[in-house]
């Protein structure tokens, strides 16, 4: 009897209408183009405006339906909804429970999944072991943030690299030997001091003072973070293929984490791989933090093939980073 996998079936995505250019955020902070292009890749980003839609929860239910429309799937036959986001609508009310009632997902039940830039790479994990333990068949998965919501835009390390975007995935059981062959996640607590926000949650609880020291406003160590990533990233994305016994010919595509082109770089570098083999579309959205590896996937769905060994790779605040070896199903 063949062991049952889980396998990507069906993939969305969405970004907002309204486009953030480097040449706006000269008029913002000191800042040029060229700099920016050259430290980032990034050329533009997507911003989510009142008039157009409100919450992550907006971009999240616009993913879903996407991916509902492309797949042809009724939701009522989806078994779970999750969230993968830094920036849920509240820190109570799960966005997911929101998120799956609009899409009228309403057999599911749904949680959301927060582990900073790493969210939806970690969320891969555990959609897979729902459906490997065979109590579920479909399982969405939805990376969304709205960074927007907190970014400081009179700060240069952190309002050039972040923007607005979703990405939705759908797992389902596979036996054909597709979908998550092999995972390797890690966390080091100690790297919250370099990439965070200070206020908003239960260590800070928000007041007069924590507004106007401007403390709900995302930070990095620029430097620092950098540094982590680009060891950090490269090793995990290395360990999956020799873990695996995969030679840089035998992976199709890299999806990495959409933070930096630097980062990215290394990453393919130390795979061994040419640029043709990797995915990217940081100049055009920037980080969308949870939402980088899902809108790959929804931009270049086209070019996947049945069969193509992908290797994801993530780095995130807290620190969360991880590599995963997932087989194409369709």
């Amino acid at each position: 009897m063949s062991k049952t996998t889980a396998a990507i079936t069906a993939v969305g995505g969405y970004v907002p209408k309204f486009v953030l250019t480097n040449n706006m955020l000269e008029d913002m902070v000191e800042t040029n183009d060229e700099w920016i292009v050259s430290r980032t890749g990034i050329k533009e980003r997507r911003v989510l405006k009142p008039e157009e839609g409100e919450g992550t929860s907006y971009l999240a239910i616009k993913a879903a339906e996407d991916l509902i429309q492309k797949k042809n799937i009724d939701p009522k036959e989806i078994d779970l909804v999750i969230i993968a986001t830094a920036t849920p609508d509240s820190m109570v009310a799960s966005t997911a429970a929101f998120v799956a009632s609009e899409i009228g997902a309403v057999n599911a039940f749904a949680y959301d999944l927060l582990a900073a830039c790493s969210s939806f790479l970690f969320g891969m994990s555990t959609a897979a072991s729902y459906i490997e333990s065979g109590r579920y068949k479909k399982v969405l998965l939805i990376g969304a943030d709205k960074m927007s919501s907190i970014i400081d835009y009179t700060d240069r390390t952190t309002c050039i690299i972040f923007g607005d975007g979703a990405g939705a995935a759908l797992f389902e059981p596979n036996e054909e030997g597709l979908g998550l062959q092999d995972e390797y996640l890690r966390a080091d607590g100690s790297g919250r001091q370099y990439l965070g926000m200070d206020a908003g949650g239960s260590l800070m609880p928000a007041t007069e003072e924590t507004v106007k020291n401007r403390k709900h406003f995302i930070y990095q160590d620029g430097r620092t973070v950098f540094k982590f990533a680009v060891s950090n990233m490269a090793d995990v994305a290395e360990k999956i293929m020799e873990r695996n016994n995969l030679e840089h010919t035998d992976v199709s595509w890299l999806v990495p984490h959409q933070a930096n082109k630097r980062i990215i770089d290394a990453t393919a570098n130390r795979m061994g791989l040419d640029n043709d083999k990797v995915l990217m579309n940081i100049e055009r959205y920037g980080n969308t933090t949870s939402a980088t590896l899902p809108l790959l996937l929804a931009d270049f769905e086209g070019r996947l093939k049945k069969g193509d060994n992908l290797v994801f790779a993530a780095f995130g605040g807290g620190f969360t980073w991880g590599s995963i070896y997932l087989k194409w199903a369709y």
